[in-house]
């Protein structure tokens, strides 16, 4: 893999309740090189979309980061000031929302939303090169120039999810993070958007964590796969070799969970349903609903281990194999 352009260390992100500590993201690690397309993938509810904001520094009350770091090219995100990190986002690392009716503001102009950020990162740029720059980067998410005059309601959902991602490339960062991009999209819109995505990943030569719950669109997408659940990384490694040879039980049910053409009408689930964050069963966190579960499966969580080239997981069997 290149050079690491993104380093997350132990990461504890949890939301304080009148019940206790909800664990969202429970010592996650991964690193993300430089021009690399990672998958970050799970059922709703694992602490993706908690994620992708405290990459962001974006995560609100009750939220908090407990602990670990976030270094991107060597600068620690959870150690900055709030000053600081309006310094950083967008300009180095941006966000490509989920849902981008809700992004976007009603009564802007898509010309003033993009300038919005610009104008804080280049304060001293003339207003017609800052506008010039908006039209280019239209044409790069592959809209007209005439969209910057228009309102999000006169935008179809697939054109409102490009002005979100021409907001997320205007000033060209080096890593880009796309939460869940083609949810409520028809599958036609949501092949162009991923196309876009890609050209703009092979274009720009941004590093890009696309996150979602399609396996199907990260086998198409992403160069490497980390696959989470309740709260923590269960395996990590290359896409083409986690579908050939899924060695976590989550994994391998998320995988046969895909609908084939061969098998029309057979839809295949995961039993069980996802734990609470706010108490998590003992030992490894998936073994109620785990088909190999082993009685020392109850007793203690698995730690992520290394167990080949680029190849990690969490499960009990992998730490005495290795």
């Amino acid at each position: 893999m290149n050079a690491s352009v993104l380093r997350v260390e132990d990461l504890r992100v949890y939301y304080e309740t009148e019940a206790g500590a909800v664990k969202a993201v429970d010592g996650v690690s991964f690193a993300l090189g430089a021009a690399e397309r990672l998958g970050l993938v799970g059922e709703s509810g694992c602490g993706k979309s908690t994620l992708a904001l405290t990459l962001m520094r974006l995560l609100k009350h009750p939220g908090r980061i407990v602990g670990g770091r976030i270094l991107l090219n060597g600068l620690d995100l959870a150690a900055l000031s709030r000053d600081e990190m309006r310094k950083v986002r967008l300009n180095q690392i941006s966000l490509i929302p989920q849902g981008a009716m809700n992004s976007l503001n009603p009564v802007m102009r898509v010309r003033d939303q993009i300038l919005d950020g610009m104008g804080a990162h280049h304060r001293n740029m003339p207003r017609q090169a800052l506008e010039d720059r908006v039209y280019e980067t239209l044409q790069l998410v592959g809209l007209n120039r005439e969209v910057a005059s228009m309102y999000p309601h006169e935008l179809s959902g697939g054109m409102k999810q490009r002005v979100c991602t021409a907001i997320a490339i205007s000033l060209r960062p080096k890593v880009i993070i796309a939460d869940e991009p083609t949810s409520a999209l028809d599958v036609v819109v949501q092949r162009q958007v991923l196309e876009t995505i890609a050209r703009l990943h092979e274009e720009l030569g941004a590093a890009v964590i696309l996150i979602g719950h399609d396996m199907g669109v990260m086998a198409q997408f992403a160069d490497r796969l980390a696959v989470m659940y309740a709260g923590r990384l269960v395996e990590v490694g290359q896409v083409r070799e986690i579908f050939r040879q899924p060695l976590h039980p989550y994994t391998r049910l998320l995988i046969s969970s895909v609908p084939l053409m061969a098998g029309k009408g057979v839809f295949t689930g995961i039993p069980g349903l996802t734990p609470s964050l706010l108490n998590v069963p003992a030992g490894c966190i998936f073994h109620p609903r785990c088909p190999d579960a082993q009685d020392h499966c109850h007793e203690r969580v698995p730690d992520l281990v290394h167990v080949g080239s680029d190849r990690w997981v969490a499960c009990q069997q992998y730490e005495v194999a290795r």
